[in-house]
């Protein structure tokens, strides 16, 4: 098999330890040299150095959690680092040592054999670590608040019956005078804001219970999460707003498609980067985010239709535009969601539109254009005389006798 690399390095990467294999070939003779360095940062700096002995330009390392991060921090700006998925270069089996991994990274690379993962630049990465960080915070305090009305159920309390926002502006001014102590119904309910003042009876009934000091202790104790965790939340969106600067015309670019908010946009900024040359394809990019079926086949057979593992993170937020998008009356992605939706469902549909979306996507980045319309009626106008023949035999099937004339 060609080599084509003859100088270059495998790294088996652990918490505390980084086995490094050196696979030189010189004059037609292959030697290995195997060392282990500490991950701190002299450590890597001193692999670094040694790396640079060998006279190796290119390493290889697997994605193992978080540990490989560090590592391709300090390496990054002397070597041509790449990043391999572990579930790509696995070894024979029965042969599992920390030697073994990192010499067989290294000959995997010498032939060209490891396929990259997608590593970011550093101004993508830190995007991609706020935009994650606001997801995270967000679901705790979603948590905190189901607590708040598992709580309230507790006491009897029927709240969340009456007010739609448990965490609005009434029911956060109910919450708030209970924990101070505050029992009479008639009071509480005298809280109401807006439209919820003609709802004052149900509101009064709803907000007889028997409330104790354990549950008021409970009580502001999970507002007071919710309170320093929206802290948190407008902390990030202040910090992710200055690093977005640089790229708040691709952002508003993308919010021109439909079901595309400002977040969504920055998600999909933050996870894929605005560098398309990094995907030579759409398909390429539709297969890495996990929008497309993995190919699981034997003896002719299709044995697996499920979705490629992908991007968690981009996969989701897509699925959530797509659903937002089909609700948008007269666009290409109703119709498209219609039209799949009908042969296979509402999943197989909305996950279709969340392909089309990223397609879309990768070219508006690529060519910096905006969003284009299709329009409902696209798909009658790709093959008409298709649409013409369901169209009549739709009708036949129902017992009516169609006969077909030109317009005038």
């Amino acid at each position: 098999m060609e080599v084509l690399h003859e100088r270059c390095a495998g790294l088996d990467v652990h918490k505390d330890s980084v086995v490094a294999c050196a696979r030189v070939v010189a004059d037609g003779v292959l030697s290995q040299q195997v060392q282990t360095f500490s991950t701190t940062t002299t450590g890597l700096l001193a692999l670094s150095d040694w790396l640079v002995e060998q006279a190796c330009r290119h390493v290889v390392m697997e994605a193992t959690g978080v540990y490989w991060k560090p590592v391709w921090h300090i390496l990054e700006e002397s070597f041509e680092l790449v990043l391999a998925n572990a579930m790509h270069v696995r070894n024979v089996p029965g042969r599992k040592t920390d030697v073994n991994d990192a010499t067989w990274l290294a000959d995997l690379l010498a032939h060209g054999l490891i396929r990259g993962s997608f590593v970011p630049p550093t101004s993508i990465q830190e995007l991609r670590t706020l935009t994650r960080t606001r997801k995270q915070l967000v679901r705790e305090k979603s948590q905190h608040v189901q607590r708040i009305q598992k709580t309230l159920e507790d006491a009897n309390i029927k709240l969340d019956s009456a007010v739609s926002d448990v965490m609005g502006m009434t029911g956060r001014a109910i919450l708030n005078a209970l924990v101070e102590g505050e029992a009479d119904p008639k009071v509480l309910a005298g809280m109401a804001r807006g439209n919820l003042r003609a709802k004052r009876g149900v509101l009064e009934e709803a907000l007889r219970g028997r409330v104790t000091h354990h549950h008021r202790f409970l009580l502001k104790l999970h507002l007071d999460q919710v309170a320093a965790i929206e802290q948190a939340i407008s902390t990030v969106e202040t910090e992710l707003g200055a690093l977005l600067e640089p790229f708040r015309e691709k952002v508003q670019r993308l919010i021109t498609m439909p079901g595309v908010s400002d977040i969504v946009a920055q998600v999909v900024v933050s996870e894929i980067g605005l560098d398309m040359g990094r995907f030579p394809t759409a398909g390429h990019l539709i297969s890495w985010a996990g929008l497309c079926p993995r190919n699981d086949e034997s003896a002719g057979k299709r044995r697996s239709t499920r979705l490629r593992k992908g991007a968690p993170w981009l996969k989701t937020v897509l699925v959530q535009a797509a659903w937002a998008a089909v609700r948008a009356k007269g666009t290409y992605l109703r119709a498209q969601f219609l039209r799949v939706k009908s042969r296979r469902g509402p999943k197989k549909a909305i996950l279709a539109v969340a392909a089309s979306m990223l397609t879309a996507i990768y070219f508006m980045l690529r060519d910096d254009v905006d969003y284009r319309e299709l329009g409902a009626s696209h798909f009658d106008r790709l093959d008409q005389k298709k649409t013409i023949g369901r169209l009549v035999r739709r009708l036949e099937e129902l017992g009516c006798a169609v006969e077909l004339k030109p317009a005038a």
